[in-house]
Protein backbone atom coordinates (compact mmCIF):
# COMPACT_ATOMS: atom_id res chain seq x y z
CA UNK A 1 0.00 0.00 0.00
CA UNK A 2 0.86 3.48 -0.56
CA UNK A 3 1.73 6.09 1.66
CA UNK A 4 0.14 9.39 0.68
CA UNK A 5 -3.09 11.55 1.19
CA UNK A 6 -6.75 9.97 0.89
CA UNK A 7 -9.05 12.89 0.89
CA UNK A 8 -12.23 11.66 1.71
CA UNK A 9 -15.66 13.40 1.90
CA UNK A 10 -16.61 12.34 5.11
CA UNK A 11 -20.44 11.23 6.11
CA UNK A 12 -22.65 12.78 8.52
CA UNK A 13 -23.21 10.61 11.67
CA UNK A 14 -19.30 9.39 12.10
CA UNK A 15 -16.29 10.95 13.74
CA UNK A 16 -13.33 11.61 12.03
CA UNK A 17 -11.70 8.95 14.13
CA UNK A 18 -13.98 6.70 13.36
CA UNK A 19 -13.78 7.18 9.67
CA UNK A 20 -9.58 6.37 10.12
CA UNK A 21 -10.67 3.36 12.12
CA UNK A 22 -12.67 2.30 8.95
CA UNK A 23 -9.95 2.87 6.29
CA UNK A 24 -7.45 1.45 8.78
CA UNK A 25 -9.49 -2.14 8.59
CA UNK A 26 -9.75 -1.55 4.88
CA UNK A 27 -6.39 -0.39 3.95
CA UNK A 28 -4.68 -3.01 6.51
CA UNK A 29 -1.84 -0.13 7.95
CA UNK A 30 -1.01 0.63 11.03
CA UNK A 31 -0.04 4.08 11.00
CA UNK A 32 -2.85 6.38 9.93
CA UNK A 33 -4.25 9.29 11.10
CA UNK A 34 -6.40 12.66 9.71
CA UNK A 35 -4.81 16.21 9.54
CA UNK A 36 -8.20 18.08 10.98
CA UNK A 37 -10.78 17.06 12.69
CA UNK A 38 -14.37 17.48 11.61
CA UNK A 39 -17.18 17.05 13.97
CA UNK A 40 -19.80 13.87 13.61
CA UNK A 41 -22.48 15.64 12.63
CA UNK A 42 -20.34 17.98 9.99
CA UNK A 43 -19.32 16.88 6.79
CA UNK A 44 -16.94 17.32 3.92
CA UNK A 45 -13.13 17.38 3.21
CA UNK A 46 -11.16 14.74 5.50
CA UNK A 47 -7.67 14.52 4.55
CA UNK A 48 -6.48 11.33 5.20
CA UNK A 49 -2.46 10.51 5.87
CA UNK A 50 -1.58 6.88 5.20
CA UNK A 51 2.26 5.34 6.00
CA UNK A 52 4.99 7.57 5.90
CA UNK A 53 2.37 10.69 5.35
CA UNK A 54 1.53 10.46 9.05
CA UNK A 55 4.72 12.12 9.81
CA UNK A 56 3.79 15.35 7.47
CA UNK A 57 0.49 15.98 8.82
CA UNK A 58 1.46 18.94 11.29
CA UNK A 59 1.47 20.84 7.64
CA UNK A 60 -1.74 20.80 6.89
CA UNK A 61 -3.26 21.33 10.31
CA UNK A 62 -3.05 25.11 10.04
CA UNK A 63 -3.44 25.68 6.56
CA UNK A 64 -6.68 27.44 5.03
CA UNK A 65 -10.24 26.25 5.82
CA UNK A 66 -13.37 26.67 3.71
CA UNK A 67 -16.85 25.73 4.78
CA UNK A 68 -20.69 25.84 3.58
CA UNK A 69 -22.52 26.27 6.50
CA UNK A 70 -26.01 26.50 8.03
CA UNK A 71 -27.22 29.03 10.94
CA UNK A 72 -29.88 28.70 12.95
CA UNK A 73 -31.46 32.26 14.49
CA UNK A 74 -33.01 32.59 17.61
CA UNK A 75 -32.04 29.30 19.57
CA UNK A 76 -29.08 28.63 21.37
CA UNK A 77 -27.25 25.68 22.69
CA UNK A 78 -24.73 24.66 25.22
CA UNK A 79 -22.63 23.45 22.40
CA UNK A 80 -23.29 26.29 19.95
CA UNK A 81 -24.20 23.92 17.20
CA UNK A 82 -27.45 21.32 16.61
CA UNK A 83 -26.04 18.42 19.05
CA UNK A 84 -26.36 20.03 22.04
CA UNK A 85 -28.88 21.89 24.40
CA UNK A 86 -31.15 24.34 23.91
CA UNK A 87 -30.10 26.92 25.99
CA UNK A 88 -32.07 29.97 25.06
CA UNK A 89 -35.13 30.61 22.69
CA UNK A 90 -35.43 34.08 21.36
CA UNK A 91 -39.40 35.72 21.88
CA UNK A 92 -41.06 36.35 18.54
CA UNK A 93 -40.18 40.37 18.61
CA UNK A 94 -36.93 40.05 18.07
CA UNK A 95 -36.85 37.70 15.22
CA UNK A 96 -39.89 39.59 13.48
CA UNK A 97 -37.52 42.34 13.42
CA UNK A 98 -34.95 40.39 11.26
CA UNK A 99 -34.37 41.88 7.75
CA UNK A 100 -32.11 40.04 5.25
CA UNK A 101 -30.45 42.87 4.42
CA UNK A 102 -29.59 43.65 8.16
CA UNK A 103 -28.15 40.19 8.59
CA UNK A 104 -26.00 40.61 5.32
CA UNK A 105 -24.61 43.25 6.75
CA UNK A 106 -23.50 41.87 10.38
CA UNK A 107 -22.16 38.94 8.84
CA UNK A 108 -19.70 40.62 6.54
CA UNK A 109 -18.62 42.18 9.80
CA UNK A 110 -16.53 39.41 10.84
CA UNK A 111 -14.44 39.78 7.77
CA UNK A 112 -10.83 40.17 8.65
CA UNK A 113 -8.36 39.33 11.53
CA UNK A 114 -10.04 39.10 14.85
CA UNK A 115 -10.10 37.02 18.16
CA UNK A 116 -12.48 34.17 18.88
CA UNK A 117 -13.17 32.07 22.02
CA UNK A 118 -13.08 28.91 21.64
CA UNK A 119 -16.15 26.59 22.66
CA UNK A 120 -16.16 25.07 25.90
CA UNK A 121 -17.21 21.43 23.71
CA UNK A 122 -14.22 21.43 21.90
CA UNK A 123 -10.69 19.02 21.45
CA UNK A 124 -8.49 21.64 22.94
CA UNK A 125 -7.11 20.26 26.04
CA UNK A 126 -6.76 21.70 30.03
CA UNK A 127 -4.43 19.60 32.08
CA UNK A 128 -4.71 16.84 29.66
CA UNK A 129 -7.93 16.64 28.96
CA UNK A 130 -10.54 17.30 26.27
CA UNK A 131 -12.64 20.45 27.05
CA UNK A 132 -15.83 18.21 25.95
CA UNK A 133 -14.87 15.63 28.39
CA UNK A 134 -14.67 17.93 31.46
CA UNK A 135 -17.81 20.13 29.84
CA UNK A 136 -19.54 16.63 29.92
CA UNK A 137 -18.71 16.29 33.51
CA UNK A 138 -20.34 20.32 34.21
CA UNK A 139 -16.18 21.66 34.31
CA UNK A 140 -17.06 24.13 31.77
CA UNK A 141 -13.50 25.79 30.95
CA UNK A 142 -13.38 28.97 29.30
CA UNK A 143 -10.22 29.02 26.63
CA UNK A 144 -8.90 32.51 26.10
CA UNK A 145 -9.49 34.02 22.62
CA UNK A 146 -7.05 33.03 20.13
CA UNK A 147 -6.38 35.18 16.82
CA UNK A 148 -7.66 34.36 13.37
CA UNK A 149 -8.57 35.53 10.30
CA UNK A 150 -11.59 35.58 7.76
CA UNK A 151 -10.62 35.76 4.62
CA UNK A 152 -14.18 35.77 3.02
CA UNK A 153 -17.48 35.52 4.11
CA UNK A 154 -20.88 35.68 3.03
CA UNK A 155 -24.90 35.18 3.70
CA UNK A 156 -27.23 34.12 1.73
CA UNK A 157 -30.73 32.16 0.92
CA UNK A 158 -32.09 33.38 4.01
CA UNK A 159 -35.57 31.49 5.00
CA UNK A 160 -37.31 29.51 7.21
CA UNK A 161 -36.93 26.15 8.41
CA UNK A 162 -39.63 23.43 8.93
CA UNK A 163 -40.31 24.75 12.48
CA UNK A 164 -40.65 28.38 11.33
CA UNK A 165 -37.28 29.20 12.53
CA UNK A 166 -35.35 31.78 10.68
CA UNK A 167 -31.86 30.25 8.40
CA UNK A 168 -29.77 31.12 6.38
CA UNK A 169 -26.69 29.25 4.45
CA UNK A 170 -22.91 30.93 4.58
CA UNK A 171 -19.97 30.38 2.78
CA UNK A 172 -16.72 31.02 4.86
CA UNK A 173 -12.79 31.03 4.61
CA UNK A 174 -10.64 31.32 7.11
CA UNK A 175 -7.62 30.24 9.10
CA UNK A 176 -6.88 27.46 10.88
CA UNK A 177 -8.47 26.69 14.44
CA UNK A 178 -11.36 29.25 13.18
CA UNK A 179 -15.03 27.17 14.96
CA UNK A 180 -17.32 27.69 12.39
CA UNK A 181 -19.81 27.07 16.12
CA UNK A 182 -18.40 29.61 17.71
CA UNK A 183 -18.84 32.10 14.75
CA UNK A 184 -22.77 31.27 14.37
CA UNK A 185 -22.99 31.96 17.81
CA UNK A 186 -20.97 35.33 17.59
CA UNK A 187 -23.10 36.38 14.87
CA UNK A 188 -26.50 35.28 17.26
CA UNK A 189 -25.50 37.95 19.84
CA UNK A 190 -24.22 40.41 17.31
CA UNK A 191 -27.65 40.35 15.43
CA UNK A 192 -29.56 40.28 19.25
CA UNK A 193 -31.39 36.88 18.81
CA UNK A 194 -29.14 34.02 19.59
CA UNK A 195 -27.88 31.41 17.09
CA UNK A 196 -26.73 27.93 16.46
CA UNK A 197 -24.48 26.19 13.85
CA UNK A 198 -27.31 23.53 12.50
CA UNK A 199 -25.60 22.08 9.17
CA UNK A 200 -21.67 22.13 8.35
CA UNK A 201 -19.50 21.54 4.97
CA UNK A 202 -15.97 21.57 4.79
CA UNK A 203 -15.44 22.84 1.22
CA UNK A 204 -11.86 23.06 1.91
CA UNK A 205 -8.44 22.02 4.07
CA UNK A 206 -5.46 23.43 2.97
CA UNK A 207 -4.86 22.73 -0.75
CA UNK A 208 -7.36 19.88 -0.83
CA UNK A 209 -10.65 20.57 -1.87
CA UNK A 210 -14.23 18.96 -2.14
CA UNK A 211 -13.73 18.30 -6.02
CA UNK A 212 -10.91 16.08 -5.05
CA UNK A 213 -12.94 14.16 -1.79
CA UNK A 214 -14.49 10.98 -2.50
CA UNK A 215 -17.01 9.23 -0.33
CA UNK A 216 -16.11 6.81 2.25
CA UNK A 217 -18.45 4.26 0.82
CA UNK A 218 -16.66 4.74 -2.33
CA UNK A 219 -13.52 3.78 -0.91
CA UNK A 220 -14.92 0.57 0.85
CA UNK A 221 -16.08 -0.97 -2.47
CA UNK A 222 -12.99 0.12 -4.69
CA UNK A 223 -10.61 -2.28 -5.28
CA UNK A 224 -6.84 -2.17 -4.22
CA UNK A 225 -5.48 -0.49 -6.75
CA UNK A 226 -8.60 1.64 -7.47
CA UNK A 227 -7.37 2.80 -4.01
CA UNK A 228 -3.80 3.16 -4.78
CA UNK A 229 -4.54 5.54 -8.11
CA UNK A 230 -6.23 8.36 -5.42
CA UNK A 231 -3.23 8.30 -3.41
CA UNK A 232 -1.93 11.95 -3.43
CA UNK A 233 1.64 11.32 -3.57
CA UNK A 234 3.69 12.98 -0.43
CA UNK A 235 6.15 15.35 -2.75
CA UNK A 236 2.77 17.03 -4.40
CA UNK A 237 0.95 17.33 -1.14
CA UNK A 238 3.74 19.53 -0.12
CA UNK A 239 4.43 21.48 -2.79
CA UNK A 240 3.64 24.79 -1.37
CA UNK A 241 6.99 23.82 0.06
CA UNK A 242 10.14 25.13 -2.08
CA UNK A 243 12.11 22.10 -3.34
CA UNK A 244 15.55 20.95 -4.00
CA UNK A 245 16.46 17.99 -6.08
CA UNK A 246 19.54 15.64 -5.23
CA UNK A 247 21.64 13.75 -7.11
CA UNK A 248 22.35 10.04 -6.59
CA UNK A 249 25.39 11.11 -4.50
CA UNK A 250 23.56 13.77 -2.28
CA UNK A 251 20.10 11.41 -2.23
CA UNK A 252 22.72 8.54 -0.52
CA UNK A 253 23.74 11.18 1.85
CA UNK A 254 20.24 11.94 2.94
CA UNK A 255 19.47 8.03 2.91
CA UNK A 256 22.37 7.61 5.52
CA UNK A 257 21.51 10.99 7.61
CA UNK A 258 25.04 11.82 6.69
CA UNK A 259 25.52 16.17 7.18
CA UNK A 260 23.96 18.43 4.01
CA UNK A 261 25.85 21.87 2.97
CA UNK A 262 24.27 24.52 1.86
CA UNK A 263 27.85 25.13 -0.37
CA UNK A 264 27.11 21.98 -2.22
CA UNK A 265 23.10 21.88 -1.75
CA UNK A 266 22.20 25.34 -2.76
CA UNK A 267 18.84 26.96 -1.07
CA UNK A 268 16.31 27.15 -3.89
CA UNK A 269 15.83 31.22 -4.50
CA UNK A 270 11.85 31.03 -2.93
CA UNK A 271 11.14 30.08 0.11
CA UNK A 272 7.97 29.15 1.46
CA UNK A 273 5.03 31.42 -0.17
CA UNK A 274 2.04 29.65 1.26
CA UNK A 275 -0.51 32.27 0.12
CA UNK A 276 -3.84 30.58 -0.99
CA UNK A 277 -2.65 27.32 -0.64
CA UNK A 278 -1.85 26.77 2.78
CA UNK A 279 -0.99 29.50 5.65
CA UNK A 280 2.31 27.32 7.03
CA UNK A 281 3.93 30.13 8.53
CA UNK A 282 5.77 27.15 11.69
CA UNK A 283 7.51 26.03 8.13
CA UNK A 284 8.57 28.77 6.76
CA UNK A 285 12.58 27.80 5.60
CA UNK A 286 11.48 24.25 5.56
CA UNK A 287 12.40 22.72 2.00
CA UNK A 288 11.54 19.24 0.12
CA UNK A 289 14.38 17.57 -0.97
CA UNK A 290 13.49 15.59 -3.83
CA UNK A 291 15.24 12.12 -6.04
CA UNK A 292 15.20 13.06 -9.86
CA UNK A 293 11.81 10.78 -9.73
CA UNK A 294 10.22 13.70 -7.87
CA UNK A 295 10.18 11.18 -5.17
CA UNK A 296 10.11 12.66 -1.12
CA UNK A 297 13.13 11.80 0.13
CA UNK A 298 13.53 14.61 2.95
CA UNK A 299 12.52 17.69 4.45
CA UNK A 300 14.80 19.76 5.67
CA UNK A 301 15.22 23.47 7.02
CA UNK A 302 19.04 25.17 7.30
CA UNK A 303 20.45 26.00 10.40
CA UNK A 304 20.71 29.29 11.95
CA UNK A 305 23.83 30.33 10.63
CA UNK A 306 22.84 28.82 6.75
CA UNK A 307 25.44 26.78 6.46
CA UNK A 308 24.32 23.49 6.84
CA UNK A 309 21.14 21.66 6.29
CA UNK A 310 18.86 19.90 9.79
CA UNK A 311 16.55 17.04 9.21
CA UNK A 312 13.05 17.30 10.03
CA UNK A 313 12.24 14.10 8.13
CA UNK A 314 13.96 11.45 6.01
CA UNK A 315 11.50 8.73 4.04
CA UNK A 316 13.67 6.46 2.53
CA UNK A 317 16.20 5.52 5.18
Amino acid sequence: MKSGILVVNKPKGISSAGVVNRLKRLLKVKKIGHTGTLDPFATGVLPIAVGKATRISKYFLKGVKGYYAQVTLGIETDTCDCTGRVTHTASSAPLAALDSDHIKDVVAGFWGPQEQIPPAYSALKHKGQPLYKLARQGQIIEKPPRPIEIMSIAMENYRMDTNGHPIFDMSVLCSGGTYIRSLAHDIGVALGCGAHLSALQRTRSGQFKIEHALDLDCFEKMSPSDIDARFICMSRCLDFLPAIVANSETAGKVKHGQPLFVTEFPMPDTLLIAGDKNDAKNSMLDIRVLDSDDNLLAIVTPDKYGKTYKYCCVFNA
